[in-house]
């Protein structure tokens, strides 16, 4: 990153935690001057493939995440605050609204901070064993307005519950659904292996690109559905479908992808490791009456491997990779498979730049699209569109 100019280094942030949260790295600079950052970055790192395509940004960069995770502690005087673990020190920096999180989202943890007060609950000290409150997971349907509350707690004994879950419905009655979920030794995940619904089905949906998802507390989902739309969209346009190809669904999570492209392809499989996402994944394909595509819980590298030895066909895969990109296994399992396009959604451009130095072996980059997912952070999400040569 270039060296701040007087004016950027003079312009205000807008969040008043900025400094302390440090959770958008980029508060200090205007929304114009972000892309700038974003695009050059992606230059940097991409442009050795192909001419990088300017970066898509928000008209709206604020109140984009509608997955908001807050966590609970108590100050020295007892009162009960939330907010995010400050990167430096790990201690929870408190934060009443967020301007990059959902606003519906605010007003319920002002709720469930009011009766945690008036029921006299504490939150959880891991040091201690004691009290009950770790976190709280809001999830918000941005086009359909449904709201999930997840209360992750370190201990299941909570006689109050089903009292806490009623009236903190009755205070917001835009919740749709309360999910309790234990996390007794937390290890950097934020949600336990189990969980109890306490009001409503325990899910949400939302709509995305014509499309209805059920969102669940571990739903893979992604966090701007505005901007997602748009990538989804921009993605399956690249893939250049015209309503035959069998297409792969590489770490397909909840099928979201798959499902959106799935009216323009002959055939679509989706592979993913994780069988609750698995689980999700079949039930939204039931969903939205999509019967061309099928969901397997498995390794997608074997996945290819099985379907070339059996001389099966396949034309288009779409992968959407973890940040740490995709295994050395699974990039030889795909050049094996050699299907005639393939469209990499990535969300960390340096591990993408290490994926396409081995694919562009046997394939040709057509074009790199960045799209801004994360406004107001260093996060930039990118399209890689090849074509086999």
């Amino acid at each position: 990153m270039k060296q701040q100019t007087k004016k950027e280094a003079a312009f205000t942030p807008l969040c008043p935690v900025a400094k302390r949260c440090a959770g958008c790295q980029m508060q200090n600079l205007p929304y114009k001057r972000q892309l700038q950052v974003k695009q050059g970055r992606v230059v940097r790192l991409l442009g050795r493939f192909h001419k990088v395509s300017p970066i898509i940004g928000m008209d709206n960069p604020l109140h984009y995440r509608c997955k908001i995770q807050s966590a609970f502690t108590s100050d020295r005087s007892g009162r009960i605050l939330s907010g995010v673990y400050q990167s430096s020190t790990g201690k929870v920096v408190a934060v009443d609204s967020c301007l990059i999180e959902d606003q519906r989202a605010a007003p319920v943890l002002t709720a469930v901070r009011g009766l945690m007060r008036e029921m006299k609950l504490q939150p959880y000290d891991s040091a201690t064993g004691r009290g009950l409150l770790r976190h709280v997971l809001v999830r918000v349907g941005f086009f359909s307005g449904q709201i999930m509350v997840v209360l992750v707690a370190g201990t299941p004994i909570f006689p109050l519950k089903k009292r806490f879950a009623a009236e903190l419905v009755r205070r917001c009655p835009q919740i749709t659904t309360v999910v309790m979920n234990i996390n007794r030794d937390y290890d950097g995940l934020m949600l336990g292996p189990s969980e109890q619904v306490l009001y409503g089905p325990g899910a949400i949906e939302d709509t995305l690109c014509g499309r209805r998802f059920r969102i669940s507390p571990r739903s893979f989902y992604q966090v701007n559905p505005v901007q997602t739309q748009v990538l989804y969209e921009k993605a399956v346009e690249l893939a250049r479908l015209d309503g035959t190809q069998t297409v792969l669904d590489a770490y397909c999570g909840t099928g979201t992808i798959g499902i959106v492209a799935s009216g323009q392809a002959g055939q679509v499989i989706g592979v993913e490791q994780n069988p609750d996402a698995v689980k999700d994944a079949v039930g939204n394909a039931r969903r939205n009456g999509v019967h061309n595509a099928a969901f397997f819980q498995g390794d997608a590298g074997l996945v290819m491997q099985d379907l070339a030895r059996s001389g099966g066909r396949l034309d288009v895969v779409f992968l959407d990779p973890p940040r740490a990109g995709a295994d050395r296994r699974f990039l030889s399992s795909l050049l094996k498979a050699a299907p005639e396009r393939i469209v990499y959604i990535s969300c960390n451009p340096d591990s993408l730049a290490r994926d396409l130095q081995v694919l562009r072996q046997a394939y040709a980059v057509q074009c790199i699209q960045p799209v801004d997912l994360f406004p107001f952070t260093n996060h930039v999400e990118c399209i890689a569109a090849l074509s086999k040569r």
